[in-house]
């Protein structure tokens, strides 16, 4: 886990939930008790029972107890797909019991009686207590329902079970047995604009540190997959960062120039430029250097990977021969209702799995696009830009700009500045009744580089430099260059 080792001399119990576990800094705490509260629908039911079946998995004992909740039969019914679901642990392992009954007809005595003799009988080590709200309506008063949730955690501590109440409430309201418990997880399911989000929080957990805020999760075939935000999760890289010391080529001699002998190994270079400008061809150039050993990915939103395939082969780019060398692999996200933390989990995952060395982000857009709350992007893709250099990638990120052609170059985001270590703008200039392409480097961190406006062209064998403009223009980055007027010659000495 990044940045955030577990912590000793805690005795953990694993959710065996993606993530989740990376969130608790290795887990829950064996015998302590957990509310997990939510609004309806929100998923806490399969929350519990992928604990349930994660841990009779690993050869525990868990009951489950309903109280004035889902039917078992119709519960079971729902987790069959599940890919977690296994039939063969009922009743052995895994029991579900209903205790409604018992608490109409002997009140929370009876309930808690009830909950002592499956610890002890049954041996359990991890017990599910769903439908809290009933016994909290049961109760005669308020102090007599604390005492019912003190009692509990003490035979949960004595027999060393794990418990977790799950109820239905107000998200980030306080009730007296909150106090209590030694964790609260709550799960969200919010409306903005015309999608959902689900999100999961940890507001309190006895014990121990763990990641705050609110992590994205969806609800799969598998179950729960919780993505930690990125901000949080790698708030320190998880390897230290080692001073670059050699160069990447981009694959264009030209450029490499312009960079003073290429991209400096292990940073992050942003790549702006309008629509139609090239800067996907120019992530073509930049992958063709990959190699089996040293791998590159194409990490993309846009084109399919048979268009990316088409459109390389076309600028005399062997994307194929690439991917079947295992030089190069294609991560495509289509467009869709993606959360921000799990592309950035997805690219980071496809780094290391791959073991890359070269990365090509084509482009922001797809992770603006994406970002509920854009007002966290420039953070997270520093920090996530922070992580891919303390693995060692030489990235390529892309971002495009709004203007086709114009005077100003509008940034997507702010603060590009902190984000990476190279900048370099890709822009069109009218000239003649045609569209020149310029391209310059504004920023390589470090390094001498030529600040000069270079024209490039692309062709059936990729982008080319041709070289700085030889020629007295003005007005260049206007968007609309003209010849500047050579200057008159020098009058001769003495001539009238």
């Amino acid at each position: 886990m990044a940045g955030q080792d577990r912590e000793p001399g805690i005795e953990r119990f694993p959710s065996g939930i993606p993530g989740l576990d990376e969130i608790l800094r290795g887990g829950l705490l064996v015998g302590a008790a957990y509310i997990v509260n939510g609004v309806p629908g929100a998923g806490k039911t399969i929350l519990a029972n992928q604990i349930c079946f994660n841990h009779v998995a690993g050869g525990g004992r868990a009951v489950y107890l309903t109280l004035l909740a889902e039917l078992h039969t119709r519960m079971l019914q729902h987790l069959r797909p599940m890919s977690f679901f296994d039939e063969q642990a009922i009743p052995d392992r895994l029991t579900y019991l209903g205790a409604f009954k018992v608490l109409e007809e002997e009140g929370l005595g009876g309930l808690l009686d009830l909950l002592q003799r499956e610890m002890r009988g049954a041996g359990a080590t991890l017990m599910i207590l769903d439908g809290l709200v009933a016994a909290e309506e049961a109760a005669p008063s308020p102090r007599e329902f604390k005492k019912f949730v003190h009692e509990l955690q003490i035979h949960a501590a004595a027999n060393g079970c794990t418990v977790l109440l799950l109820t239905t409430g107000g998200i980030g309201q306080i009730s007296p047995e909150h106090t209590m418990v030694d964790g609260i997880i709550e799960l969200d399911d919010e409306l903005f604009g015309v999608r959902t989000a689900r999100s999961l929080q940890v507001r309190k957990f006895r014990g121990s540190g763990f990641l705050r805020g609110r992590h994205a999760f969806r609800i799969t075939s598998d179950g729960l997959v919780v993505h930690p935000r990125i901000e949080a999760i790698f708030a320190m890289p998880s390897r230290r960062d080692r001073p670059p010391v050699a160069r990447v080529s981009t694959g264009t001699e030209g450029l490499d120039r312009m960079l003073g002998g290429g991209l400096i190994a292990g940073t992050t270079t942003i790549v702006m430029g309008p629509t139609g400008i090239g800067k996907t061809t120019l992530g073509f150039h930049f992958l063709s250097g990959a190699t089996a050993e040293e791998p590159g990915l194409f990490f993309g939103f846009y084109e399919t990977p048979e268009r990316l395939r088409l459109s390389a082969r076309e600028k005399g780019i062997d994307l194929e021969g690439l991917e079947a060398r295992g030089a190069v692999e294609i991560v495509w996200q289509p467009q869709g209702e993606h959360a921000l933390d799990e592309l950035g989990h997805r690219l980071l995952d496809a780094v290391l799995r791959r073991g890359a060395h070269r990365l090509f982000l084509d482009g922001v857009g797809g992770l603006l696009e994406s970002a509920i709350h854009p007002d966290r992007i420039s953070r997270y893709i520093s920090v996530l830009a922070n992580e891919i250099r303390a693995l060692g990638v030489t990235s390529i990120l892309t971002m495009e700009t709004r203007e086709i052609v114009a005077p100003t170059v509008q940034v997507p985001i702010n603060g590009i500045s902190s984000l990476s270590e190279g900048l370099i703008v890709l822009r069109y200039t009218e000239l003649d009744a045609a569209l020149l392409r310029t391209a310059s480097v504004l920023k390589i961190r470090d390094s001498d580089f030529d600040p000069r406006l270079h024209v490039y062209e692309i062709t059936g064998k990729g982008l080319h430099i041709l070289g700085p403009y030889r020629e007295r223009y003005e007005e260049i980055l206007s968007g609309s260059a003209h010849r500047r007027p050579e200057p008159p010659a020098a009058a001769n000495p003495g001539e009238e």
